[in-house]
Formats: structure tokens, C-alpha cells, sequence
């Protein structure tokens, strides 16, 4: 195999490859647009039974986060909203 034909075959190996890689990406960017879709359904019927939209999008942030780093951020909000007569 001269060195022309062994570097075609590493090409093709290659373009074979990226091209799984390229289609996984898509597969995977399709089924997160189809997940996204489906949080936006739960919302609006969330909305429509009454529910706060903006308090559970903040329910479900806090809820990622670490209890001490949740405590910390209200700990200094509270102390701001107290500088500037808020309680």
C-alpha cells in the first residue's frame, strides 16, 4: 500500500467517523429540542391550573442548587434588603 492509498483509507476511516459523531450530535439535539417542548407543555398546563410560572422556575433553580450556597445567597439578600430599609 503506497503512501497516497494509506493516507485515502485513514480519510475514509475518518470521514466514516465524524460522520457518526455529526449524526449522533443531531440525534441527540433533536431529542433535547423534543425535552424542552415537553417542559414547556408542563408549564403552560401548570399556568392553566393556577400555578406561578416564575415561582416554579425558581423552585426548580433553588433545587439544584447546594443548601449552603442557597443559604448563603438568602443570608446576603437579606442583609441588602435590610441596608436598604426593605424589612
Amino acid at each position: 500500500m503506497s503512501m497516497s492509498e494509506e493516507a485515502e483509507e485513514n480519510y475514509k476511516v475518518t470521514a466514516r467517523e465524524l460522520r457518526q459523531f455529526v449524526e449522533r450530535i443531531e440525534r441527540l439535539e433533536m431529542e433535547k429540542k423534543d425535552i424542552a417542548d415537553q417542559i414547556k407543555e408542563v408549564y403552560s398546563e401548570s399556568k392553566s391550573r393556577g400555578y406561578d410560572v416564575k415561582a416554579l422556575r425558581s423552585i426548580i433553580s433553588l433545587r439544584k442548587r447546594d443548601k449552603d450556597d442557597i443559604a448563603e445567597q438568602e443570608a446576603v439578600i437579606e442583609m441588602y434588603k435590610e441596608a436598604l430599609g426593605m424589612n
